[in-house]
Parts: C-alpha cells; sequence; structure tokens
C-alpha cells in the first residue's frame, strides 16, 4: 500500500504537535524506527499493510483525543 504524501505530511504534523521523537513515535505506533526514518526521510511510500494501518490507526486516535480535548474546554 502508498502513503499519500498528505498522510505523511498529518503524521509528521501530530508527531511535532506532541513533540516526540522517532524513537517514541515507533513505540506510539508500533511501526519499526528505521520504517518510520524511510518514511520521513527517504520519501519512502510503499509500505505493507500492517505499517499501513498502524499508522492510520495511531492517526485517528491522535485526531480524536484531540477533538475531545478541545470540545471539553
Amino acid at each position: 500500500m502508498e502513503l499519500t504524501e498528505n498522510q505523511v505530511i498529518a503524521i509528521k504534523r501530530k508527531r511535532g504537535e506532541l513533540d516526540l521523537s522517532i524513537t517514541a513515535l515507533a513505540n506510539a505506533t508500533k511501526v519499526s524506527k528505521w520504517t518510520l526514518i524511510d518514511i520521513f526521510k527517504h520519501d519512502h511510500r510503499n509500505v505493507n499493510k500492517v505499517t499501513f494501518k498502524k499508522l492510520n490507526d495511531w492517526l485517528i486516535t491522535e485526531y480524536e483525543r484531540t477533538a475531545q480535548n478541545e470540545t471539553t474546554i
């Protein structure tokens, strides 16, 4: 499966908002830090289904968490 540029930008943006290192992001997503480095620094976009699902699930969870926090404020 192929990550879109928008997906990669969203992951980078959320990583920045949460101030996560590559290692912390790897732990949070359960995706290898080497895979994340390839995605971020080497324009690697073709990933397997499991990696694709893990990254999308993490993004959705984080955006839901952000939305919940904004509505309770």
